[in-house]
């Protein structure tokens, strides 16, 4: 029945992020971001939070000027010493609240900021002169009273420039409060005492002695008053002496109905408990989280400009963790731009030695992030472990902690570069790979002064390379809960066995939003799918592998499109198919087979296995073609391959017909020109370059075995089960490399190439490919002749049936393979899509995928999914 105004302390809102940390970061994080649009809505986030469970008034914004890193109370809850931008983010940060009908309460006055004393526990004691005070302390809350701030809180210090009585505390200082306060600076709004059970204030001995001299200091609200019936009786009594007047009893009592009506109180509606866990928990929390990180994180040093890390063809990437806290989320974002191995050790000689094996370290100092008071220190035996590394290779610092831990830095000399990422949450962590390889750009500045060599607004911005970074669906125009139905479909594909699992991934705008894992390596469910599962691509190899190769020799005018196989191959010269041309050949309008079995050849007529004649089960001299672990081909089969294919006998007529067999061709044309096999071409042309660690022919050379997913139980040529050697087996039959089948990959690497193809041929620092390149290859040639396809990319359906979900552009582009994997690219709509499965494990006849048409339904979900 009593409207209650109902107050709190929640400076970085009232929910908890899965990774355990609060819903927003603290001041000191937002302190480095340039943007104050992004701390007014901050601001409007938790007024949202607050209004939502009841909460009126939030003891927040922390405008104290932080000058002190051995403060114990302020720290990471001041935006920073810089006081025009402290003012500027407290300004914004209480617009924001307002929005929402939440007041601020601006804190803590005249200012906290240079002590090391924990007011909690003593009077803490501020040495600075009256001048100093009012130029710098004083300038946020005179820039929040003039806009329109509707409460401050007064602190707990003992301030003698300010009050001449020895000891007594600011707050309960009538020439603080009343003269200053509400005198000088004309502040008409709430005044709050700091908590008046902290301890200093030793004069008062009675009960509610303390409570009357904040009232009379001019408060007219009590924070935590240590006996609320004592307090009651002795301001009562002094009323009815005459100590407290009408007048003055009636300035707070008024400026306290003022804001219960500014709250909305003389309309006063129950809070509605329904949802209210969800609603405090909205995805949007996440979103703005990760905007303010991306924004804060700051480079403090960049010498030679090493961020972004470029040319990665050329680095060796060790990972060395410093600190207490989880550093994993860190290690895992570097892993999905380059191959980054953790190097651990006891002895400081031990790990030196090992770093030797890499040309860059990257070293992360992980501290918790469970609150702003947790402790942000190196340990000496850090420090002298961190110079060492440093004086020994070429190190970027990341530091996961408040800026002050740089402050432990005696020298940054060696040090190529230092990143201070602020917090250790997973989102900062992830920002700060992105920074580091470039999907990001670097915007925060120092919002504290460390050292000498790092001042406040220390900044070094950096360039963002087009590498494929990371973000939420709604910051490139799509919705979540449309992406999130592709999880039905999923599990549905999952319990009817029409693949043991799969990755999926979706990109727009050159970041990935949806890169899920779903199911098992096989049916077994002894291994999960995860980001670095393996998966045998089948025909996408085509347009990942050998196609950007053929592209390339196209643009230096080494081949063209009308280029025939009998000037390009001379001993295709007298065959039958010494007339067709490279175009004809790669829109699959070259009058060729589909495919041609060849290992059934290679059987024995009689067992129907592999004949001992041209297989051996380990390997020799002259039987030195791997099929599998315990298969080895007769060397001299390689070229029977290419003949049987030269003589093969051309279709009828011309028509569209899909076939295996130009990129049999094709591969020998390459390797024949460039005198090296296809699988090492296309790592130095282009994976190596882009990242794409995970992408090669015959994984097992840098793989275990269970990160590769298998392929099938195969009872027809290899007779066991295939992993880690590729599934098609004219591939096999050439040592795992093929034109047209090989590439193994994750859905991360795949989106990249893809990535690059829509970036025009420019994919990170390295341009690739020419823009004008890729669209003649991205074009149908003889669609007149009802062919969908493109030079080597498919392309969407002419009529209703096809491989993509009918709802694509013509501009749009991809591929499909055997295996169960597909990838799509639409420069219009700037989409990626990767689906990898093993949908042939372990019986390939296990056509479910295809009939009832999986992959192009979740597609149909993707183009849904965004907001027109």
């Amino acid at each position: 029945k009593t409207k209650l105004l109902i107050t709190q302390d929640a400076e970085w809102g009232l929910s908890m992020r899965l990774d355990s940390t609060y819903a927003f970061p603290w001041n000191m994080t937002l302190g480095a971001i340039e943007d104050d649009v992004l701390i007014e809505k901050t601001g409007e986030l938790i007024g949202k939070h607050c209004r939502r469970v009841g909460v009126h008034m939030n003891f927040a914004p922390d405008i104290d000027i932080n000058t002190n890193p051995k403060n114990p109370i302020i720290g990471n809850r001041s935006f920073g010493e810089d006081k025009i931008n402290v003012a500027k983010k407290g300004v914004a940060f209480t617009k924001g609240m307002l929005s929402q009908k939440v007041l601020g309460s601006a804190k803590h006055f005249p200012g906290h900021g240079d002590t090391s004393q924990d007011s909690h526990k003593t009077l803490p004691t501020i040495t600075f002169d009256k001048e100093r005070i009012e130029n710098v302390e004083l300038y946020p809350f005179k820039e929040l009273i003039n806009n329109g701030i509707a409460s401050i809180m007064v602190a707990h210090l003992n301030i003698p420039s300010l009050e001449t009585k020895s000891g007594l505390p600011s707050s309960l200082s009538k020439t603080i409060v009343t003269d200053l306060l509400k005198g000088e600076l004309g502040f008409k709004g709430l005044v709050f005492t700091d908590a008046l059970n902290m301890k200093g204030a030793a004069d008062f001995k009675e009960p509610g002695d303390v409570d009357l001299a904040a009232f009379l200091a001019g408060n007219d609200v009590l924070l935590i008053p240590e006996d609320v019936p004592g307090a009651v009786a002795k301001i009562k009594a002094s009323y009815e002496d005459g100590t407290i007047s009408e007048k003055r009893l009636s300035e707070s009592v008024k400026k306290i109905l003022m804001a219960k009506y500014m709250v909305g109180l003389n309309n006063y509606e129950p809070v509605n408990l329904e949802g209210l866990a969800s609603d405090l928990n909205d995805i949007e929390n996440d979103v703005l989280y990760s905007k303010l990180i991306e924004n804060a994180i700051t480079v403090v040093k960049n010498e030679g400009a090493v961020i972004p890390f470029k040319n990665l063809e050329l680095k060796k990437i060790a990972y060395v963790k410093l600190g207490d806290d989880d550093h994993q989320p860190f290690l895992k974002a570097l892993n999905k731009y380059a191959f980054v191995t953790e190097v651990k050790a006891d002895q400081l000689d031990v790990l030196i030695k090992e770093l030797g094996n890499y040309n860059h370290v990257i070293v992360g100092f992980h501290k918790s992030n469970a609150n702003p008071w947790k402790g942000y220190k190196f340990k000496d035996k850090e420090l002298v472990w961190l110079y060492e590394i440093a004086r020994m290779n070429t190190v970027s610092l990341a530091v996961f902690a408040k800026p002050y831990a740089l402050s432990d830095l005696k020298t940054s000399t060696n040090f190529e570069n230092i990143v201070l990422s602020y917090q250790n949450s997973e989102i900062a962590q992830q920002k700060t790979a992105e920074i580091l390889f470039g999907s990001l750009s670097a915007k925060g500045k120092l919002p504290v002064t460390v050292s000498e060599d790092f001042a406040v607004n220390t900044r070094f911005q950096t360039k963002q390379l087009s590498r494929l970074g990371y973000d939420f669906p709604r910051n490139v125009g799509m919705d979540l809960a449309t992406l999130t139905r592709i999880d039905s479909i999923m599990e549905y594909s999952l319990k009817e066995k029409i693949l043991p699992g799969a990755q999926i991934l979706v990109a727009r705008k050159g970041k990935i939003i949806y890169n899920k894992n779903y199911g098992y390596h096989s049916y077994d469910k002894k291994i999960k799918v995860h980001d670095e599962s393996v998966y045998d691509l089948a025909s996408l190899t085509k347009i990942l592998g050998t196609l950007p190769l053929i592209m390339e020799l196209e643009e230096e005018n080494i081949v063209s499109l009308d280029s025939n196989l009998g000037t390009m191959i001379p001993d295709f010269k007298d065959s039958n198919k010494a007339s067709i041309t490279l175009k004809q050949m790669l829109s699959h309008y070259a009058r060729l087979k589909p495919w041609i079995p060849f290992y059934l050849k290679t059987l024995d007529s009689v067992t129907k296995k592999p004949s001992k004649e041209l297989y051996r089960t380990s390997k020799t001299k002259d039987f030195s073609i791997q099929v599998t672990d315990k298969l080895y081909l007769k060397n001299d089969y390689k070229d029977s391959i290419v003949s049987i294919i030269k003589n093969q006998d051309l279709m009828s007529r011309w028509r569209y017909k899909y076939s295996d067999l130009g990129y049999y061709i094709l591969k020998e044309y390459v390797e024949t020109h460039y005198n090296k096999g296809l699988d090492e071409l296309v790592e130095d042309h282009f994976y190596k370059s882009m990242g794409a660690h995970h992408t090669l022919y015959n994984p097992l050379r840098r793989f275990e075995l269970n990160q590769i997913t298998p392929t099938e139980e195969d009872q027809y040529y290899r007779f066991g089960r295939v992993q880690g050697y590729v599934h098609d087996m004219g591939a096999a039959m050439q040592n795992g490399v093929g034109g047209h089948a090989g590439i193994f990959s994750t859905a991360t690497d795949v989106a990249k190439i893809m990535q690059m193809y829509i970036n025009g041929g420019f994919y990170g620092d390295k341009t690739y490919l020419k823009p004008e390149t890729i669209d003649k290859f991205n074009k149908r040639y003889y669609r007149y002749k009802s062919v969908r396809r493109g030079l080597g990319f498919d392309k969407p359906q002419l009529g209703k049936s096809g491989p993509t979900c009918n709802c694509t552009n013509d501009r749009s582009f991809g591929h499909s393979g055997f295996t169960g994997t597909f990838t799509w690219a639409d420069p219009e709509e700037e989409i990626v899509y990767v689906f990898l499965s093993n949908r042939t494990y372990p019986d390939q006849e296990n056509t479910r995928i295809i009939r009832e048409n999986i992959r192009s339904e979740i597609q149909r979900l993707i183009y849904k999914a965004i907001i027109k």
